[in-house]
């Protein structure tokens, strides 16, 4: 469906997809996906489960070597010790990789000495790593386990070991650009990335929503238009979903100071072929 923009609402659409980071997981696949980038993208790296933190180092230094610029997730909870933390710093260093992002990772029991994002920041600042960006992790919703001080104390704990911070998946712009405020109102001055679903079929990226905890999203991208609207919506788009609305939202906010919106994160969930036909197209507008 084609959307009449506001000039000011354009120039900040333009400006968000021009160029994104964009979020891969370490899967067979991953080579295919580097191919649907532009040359040069910034790749973030998911830590795997299954795989944990070797597949995600090895992905790394390929896409590096390709020319990619690369930010590979050190998840603190697959971290064993301070000698492992040194020799995957050790390892990326040499790929020529200068950004990482941490956070704590899924695991419910770390496998190691590291049982948080804080803990592993902490350990890396007595290393020689050389890395001149470090990203912390966001919740414009909440965490299902942690309580809003909770995650507003670990996040002042961590600010002065990153240079950003990036968003949980979140579909609603409202909610994100609230929680931007309340940070900046906090004192937190990082710039931020916005984490943003790329394209992808409406029952597997709400699938995908549900585990990674964002129930408020999902009900807000129910209500948008009503139940009725919604089933419309999936059947209008042939079931595939698009974050049109979602960048739409955030478009008056890409250049304003007070906010220091950086770009957005796409999380690809490795389908990447579809984002990006989705993203040229729109700033083919």
């Amino acid at each position: 469906m084609s959307v009449t923009r506001q000039s000011g609402e354009t120039d900040g659409v333009a400006q968000l997809l021009d160029d994104p980071r964009f979020e891969l997981m370490p899967f067979d696949s991953f080579a295919d996906e580097m191919d649907e980038l532009p040359a040069g993208a910034t790749i973030a790296i998911t830590t795997s489960p299954q795989l944990g933190l070797d597949a995600t180092v090895e992905w790394a230094e390929t896409a590096a070597a390709r020319g990619f610029d690369v930010s590979p997730h050190i998840a603190a909870r697959y971290v064993r010790d301070v000698d492992h933390l040194d020799e995957i710093a050790r390892r990326l260093a040499e790929a020529g990789v200068t950004d990482i992002f941490v956070p704590g990772g899924d695991r419910e029991e770390p496998i190691g000495e590291f049982d948080s994002a804080y803990a592993l920041l902490d350990a890396l600042d007595g290393l020689d790593h050389g890395f001149e960006e470090i990203g912390i992790t966001g919740y414009p919703e909440g965490h299902e386990f942690l309580d809003d001080d909770t995650l507003a104390d670990a996040m002042a704990k961590k600010v002065p070991h990153a240079t950003y911070i990036v968003t949980q998946l979140c579909y609603d712009p409202e909610a994100v650009v609230e929680w931007v405020k309340d940070v900046r109102d906090r004192g937190v001055e990082l710039p931020v990335e916005v984490g943003i679903p790329g394209v992808m079929k409406y029952d597997k990226l709400l699938s995908i929503s549900r585990k990674v905890g964002v129930g408020d999203s999902v009900k807000f991208l129910k209500k948008t238009t009503g139940v009725v609207g919604f089933v419309r919506e999936l059947v209008g788009s042939r079931g595939r979903y698009t974050p049109d609305d979602l960048v739409e939202g955030l478009a008056p906010y890409a250049d304003d100071p007070d906010y220091d919106v950086q770009g957005l994160h796409v999380y690809t969930f490795n389908r990447t072929e579809d984002t990006e036909s989705w993203r040229y197209g729109v700033l083919d507008e």
